[in-house]
């Protein structure tokens, strides 16, 4: 569809889930894109690692979409500009950390000169169309973490992007109260936030509480390795652990793709110049174990990450008895059983495990409820729009913003149409928002074929059968708990499957295939208590 006079939100991602966040905003026949994210993959998609939003909706409209503005460098704001920005076909816009990292994914995809990226420098304001943009800084867990505001026709938009509150970031200056106070005072027609950690009834903390605690817990541990485990993109964590690693007489050493990555990044930007010199893993292993401070990825129990590979003993990199693991990074829905897999591996080893819940080594970087309710005080919008949650973090957004006086909190979910202005307020209609998948180098949809059959596989198992006009039959299970019956199995099915044949003689050959797959799948069945999916292939020669 096209906007009319008015102005439209509508969130193909990241309403509804934690990620792969994806928000349009239409305006007198024009659309425009803020962050295009994926997320990771869980059980449900097996054999996947990257989930994304489906875009046909915009895809449909992109004569009509003028550009993609991107808040900041999280993967799930910037991870599916790869796989889309060059069919999409328009300008990004990134300030200079997040379009360093853009690039680098642009080249390493081989179309860095088939997409316009243009670098914000110092926050200057830009147009698109109707919409009038402003890069507005705030604090998160990477560096240049920015809500947008949003100038239209019929009023400002204040989109928060990912944020939190924080008077000793470490890392870049952010707005002040007093700078977004006046942004209120100018009129805000809506708030679109984020609603990660509305749940919870502190505010989040700051990363100079991070840098106290870190350099309490690696003091501790005198004569001992400490490894500490962080997320890459936590620029102001980096720059924590170097003066941790100074201030504690210990040499620091970086192990990851990922982190080298974003230090190189950084330092192109201007941040982490002092941080100390970086060892390599070989030279780390001659520094006496109380001297060494080691930094490394898979705090998420990434099985290929430098900490996997630390605790099953297959990285130059090893720990010993004694030795201490800091994990410096929260613990993501859904990643707890691969992360406890690894602590487990540790503890076995004789590591010291040390969590957030144990030692002040971590903050969010998303709004606890004080936080939100101080934005909404100074901010001061007619209408809030929860974003970047499951469907109960932004239920209980609305509830906490129409609790603060908020006139009018808008509930909305992928697809969802939602008129801002003019007239009331409100959803109005749904367009398609569905998931799709990186499937090897293939993207397809999530609730596609080859999907619905591997979970099937994944869960029953398959049998392979194969026979001939002249009553011979082969057969293969793979995946049904046979094990010693197996061989019993296969006498048996086969036998079925040839008297199933034999009957439907006659019949046409799809009607003969079906009825040697029930006669494959009862005998699995019946065997097994599994029903499995099955391949049946008929030589008519």
């Amino acid at each position: 569809m096209i906007p009319g006079k008015e102005l439209l939100f509508c969130a193909l991602g990241g309403s509804g889930e934690i990620g792969m966040n994806v928000n349009l905003y239409g305006c007198h026949g024009k659309w425009l894109m803020v962050d295009l994210g994926m997320t990771f993959s869980g059980n449900e998609y097996p054999g996947v690692d990257l989930v994304f939003a489906d875009l046909e909706f915009i895809e449909n409209e992109r004569r009509n979409l003028l550009g993609i503005v991107l808040t900041h460098a999280h993967e799930d704001h910037i991870g599916a500009i790869p796989y889309f920005a060059e069919e999409l076909g328009v300008p990004l816009y990134a300030t200079p950390f997040t379009a360093k990292l853009i690039a680098g994914k642009l080249e390493e995809a081989g179309i860095l000169d088939k997409v316009e990226l243009n670098v914000v420098h110092d926050l200057e304001t830009f147009q698109l169309g109707p919409f009038g943009i402003r890069y507005i800084p705030l604090a998160h867990s990477i560096a240049e973490g920015n809500g947008l505001l949003i100038e239209t026709p019929y009023g400002r938009i204040f989109h928060t992007g990912d944020w939190k509150l924080d008077d000793e970031p470490q890392v870049g200056i952010p707005t002040t109260q007093a700078e977004l106070t006046a942004i209120g005072d100018e009129g805000v027609l809506a708030l679109v936030c984020d609603s990660t950690n509305v749940f919870n009834p502190e505010a989040s903390g700051s990363e100079g509480e991070v840098y106290r605690g870190l350099l309490a817990e690696v003091s501790r541990h005198r004569g001992r390795r400490v490894m500490v485990t962080t997320f890459a993109s936590n620029v102001a964590r980096l720059q924590t652990l170097g003066d941790v690693a100074k201030k504690t007489g210990r040499q620091l050493c970086v192990s990851g793709r990922s982190l080298d990555r974003i230090i190189e990044t950084a330092k192109s930007c201007g941040y982490l110049r002092d941080l100390p010199e970086i060892i390599d893993a070989d030279t780390a292993m001659d520094v006496p174990r109380g001297e060494l401070l080691i930094v490394a990825t898979g705090g998420q129990g990434e099985p290929r990450a430098a900490l996997a590979r630390i605790a099953d003993g297959s990285h130059p990199i090893k720990l010993d008895k004694g030795d201490v693991v800091l994990f410096s990074s929260r613990q993501i829905p859904g990643n707890e059983i691969q992360i406890g897999r690894i602590q487990n591996r540790l503890a076995s080893a004789g590591v010291i495990v040390v969590t957030d819940r144990q030692s002040p080594i971590h903050v969010s970087g998303h709004p606890g409820r004080p936080e939100l309710e101080a934005l909404y005080g100074w901010i001061r919008p007619q209408i809030l729009v929860p974003v970047h949650g499951e469907i109960r973090h932004m239920k209980e957004q609305a509830h906490l913003g129409a609790a603060c006086g908020i006139p009018k909190a808008i509930f909305q979910k992928n697809g969802d149409l939602v008129r801002l202005a003019p007239d009331r307020p409100g959803k109005f209609g749904e367009v398609r928002a569905g998931r799709l998948i990186l499937d090897g180098d293939i993207i397809a949809p999530a609730d596609g074929e080859a999907m619905i059959m591997r979970r099937r596989i994944a869960f029953n198992g398959i049998v392979s059968v194969a026979a001939d006009r002249r009553g011979r039959v082969e057969i293969s299970a793979v995946g049904l708990p046979l094990d010693e019956d197996y061989d019993a199995f296969v006498e048996e099915a086969k036998r079925d499957i040839a008297q199933a044949l034999g009957r439907a003689r006659k019949a046409e050959p799809e009607v003969r295939k079906e009825a040697a797959r029930l006669a494959a799948r009862r005998a699995a069945t019946r065997w097994s208590g599994k029903k499995p999916q099955v391949q049946v292939l008929l030589l008519e020669d």
